[in-house]
């Protein structure tokens, strides 16, 4: 064996391929190319004199030696990366981090979350992306995002989560279509707006209708909820909307809460991250991430707004 020959490298390419389960999203998660990570593993299987993985056709899967590999580098990489932070801690930390959110999230405890990540970790840099939660879920596993803030429960064996709290649910819409829906000119024909199936809001406006006045068949789906909110000022219907995305709204009186439908259950927040991601930058960024409350004292509660 020529240890003298092993790289970093090597040994980081080999555990990001036990976490996530292929060399292609180790590939991406490295920023390089799958040939790249083939190549890696040949010479590091050259180099330690063993096989490492065991081919099956297209899939492939770690030897006993490979698994051995794993479980005695991963705690001394982990070490070294947090000797190399130096005196200096998180602030001199790098790399670059993938933070996926839906848009309830995005508009409400994100924002300063980031903020105050940059301040903290400057030369870490962040990258983030808008999703559906179904999306977001997916992407975390195959190693696509990093930390995930997601509607939940969220509940995967390769994942942990923590709760961030709870977002209200308003029915809402313009004054003048709130006006004619309650006096019942519109009844069954207002058209109601709701986020696309891959939403936790979808099921509570199905939920909603079956034990409201509405007509099943007012329902309009939209895949963004600020499109939605857009609609319900310009008059074009009602909706369920979450408080932190209308709360200005709300305030100025271009949308008002609807009386005589159904209350609304909130929806819970998670934030999550792999099990298997025991990098010291990462642990520190989702363990900061669990001390949020997405309703929390910095949001006014939604009776005390200008909903009456």
């Amino acid at each position: 064996m020529s240890i003298s020959r092993i790289s970093l490298y090597h040994l980081e390419t080999l555990l990001w391929i036990d976490r996530l389960g292929t060399f292609s999203a180790a590939a991406e998660r490295l920023n390089t190319t799958q040939p790249a990570v083939s190549a890696r593993m040949r010479e590091l299987e050259q180099r330690m004199g063993a096989t490492l993985f065991r081919r099956d056709g297209r899939g492939m899967s770690l030897t006993a030696a490979g698994r051995k590999l794993v479980r005695d580098c991963d705690p001394l990489l982990r070490d070294m990366q947090r000797a190399l932070l130096g005196s200096g801690g998180f602030a001199e930390a790098s790399g670059v981090v993938r933070i996926g959110a839906g848009e309830i999230a995005a508009a409400s405890c994100l924002p300063p979350f980031v903020a105050a990540l940059k301040d903290q970790m400057p030369g870490v840099g962040l990258e983030i992306e808008i999703d559906l939660t179904a999306n977001l879920i997916q992407q975390l596993l195959t190693g696509r995002t990093d930390i995930a803030f997601a509607a939940g429960p969220v509940a995967h064996p390769a994942l942990k989560t923590r709760p961030i709290g709870e977002v209200a649910l308003v029915w809402l819409a313009s004054p003048a279509t709130a006006a004619a829906f309650a006096e019942g000119r519109e009844g069954a024909s207002v058209p109601v707006w709701s986020l696309a199936s891959h939403s936790p809001i979808h099921g509570r406006m199905r939920e909603a209708i079956r034990s409201s006045r509405i007509a099943q068949k007012s329902l309009n789906l939209c895949n963004n909820a600020r499109m939605m909110i857009d609609i319900a000022r310009a008059g074009g219907g009602v909706g369920i909307f979450p408080e932190p995305m209308v709360r200005g709204a709300m305030a100025e009186g271009a949308l008002v809460e609807l009386a005589g439908l159904p209350a609304l259950a909130p929806v819970e927040f998670q934030v999550a991250m792999r099990v298997a991601d025991t990098e010291p930058v990462l642990t520190r960024i989702f363990d900061e991430a669990a001390q949020l409350r997405i309703a929390g004292a910095n949001l006014t509660p939604v009776n005390d707004g200008a909903s009456g």
